[in-house]
């Protein structure tokens, strides 16, 4: 059976005080739960000091795709490692659109993290204009695409899929369950064309204004086994209720 996991995506957000108050806030409710944070560089440190030994994992939002060298503001997987770092997200929309990755490099990173033994978190989805334009299939295939062609099928068992509608990240706008569900249901086709066995284990997370009042609802669709949650899980309540909503489709 698939696992559902959420993960919570900080992004550039969070103090010390801040953190603290809301690890603290989130590690006694989340026992049993498999969730995740993935926290800023600097905060990595403080993420493991406190969550180590509790039920809930830890990674980063970003690395880089060479090992070490001359790459002066870069982070290393093996740096990610040294902090304990299970999971590394990959490929997130602000990435490809504010840094301009392309898929190419978002593949290379993919390679880089499970080659240091990391699990990454692969995001892909569509600009309002391209799902306007009815070629999210299309862009999201695209995506996939790079990542299999430099890695294989295969090394999805030991990766997450999210799905994130660039139109509905931030925005308060979120994709219906309906449609929604559609992308996921589409992923896991073209995975299984390949591969029906990784396509069945594959967890698809769904990202894109997740919050309390429709996690219920968007974790029951049968192709959605998880989130990556933005600004929720910057709010322990939020983050709490869309973990539980997520483990009772488990």
């Amino acid at each position: 059976m698939r696992k559902k996991l959420v993960a919570g995506n900080w992004k550039m957000h969070g103090s010390l005080a801040e953190n603290a108050a809301l690890l603290a806030a989130i590690k006694p409710a989340l026992v049993g739960i498999d969730a995740v944070v993935c926290v800023p560089f600097p905060y990595l440190a403080q993420a493991q000091a406190v969550l180590s030994g509790s039920s809930i994992t830890w990674g980063a939002q970003n690395l880089s795709d060479q090992p070490k060298g001359a790459y002066t503001g870069e982070t290393s997987a093996s740096m990610l490692l040294d902090f304990g770092c299970r999971y590394v997200i990959v490929g997130h929309s602000e990435r490809r659109s504010l840094y301009g990755e392309t898929d190419a490099q978002v593949a290379s990173k993919y390679v880089a993290a499970q080659a240091a033994g990391l699990t990454p978190i692969l995001c892909v989805g569509e600009t309002l204009a391209e799902r306007e334009s009815g070629v999210t299939e299309a862009v999201v295939s695209r995506q996939l695409d790079a990542v299999i062609q430099a890695a294989g099928v295969a090394t999805l068992a030991q990766a997450i899929v999210a799905y994130e509608p660039v139109w509905a990240i931030g925005t308060g706008k979120t994709a219906s369950p309906e449609q929604a569900q559609a992308v996921h249901a589409f992923i896991r086709s073209k995975i299984a064309a390949l591969d029906a066995t990784i396509a069945n284990g594959l967890v698809i997370q769904y990202g894109g204004s997740v919050k309390a009042s429709n996690a219920a609802e968007l974790m029951a669709q049968p192709d959605i086994d998880g989130g990556l949650i933005g600004g929720a899980s910057l709010v322990a309540d939020e983050f709490i209720a869309i973990c539980r909503a997520a483990a009772k489709h488990e």
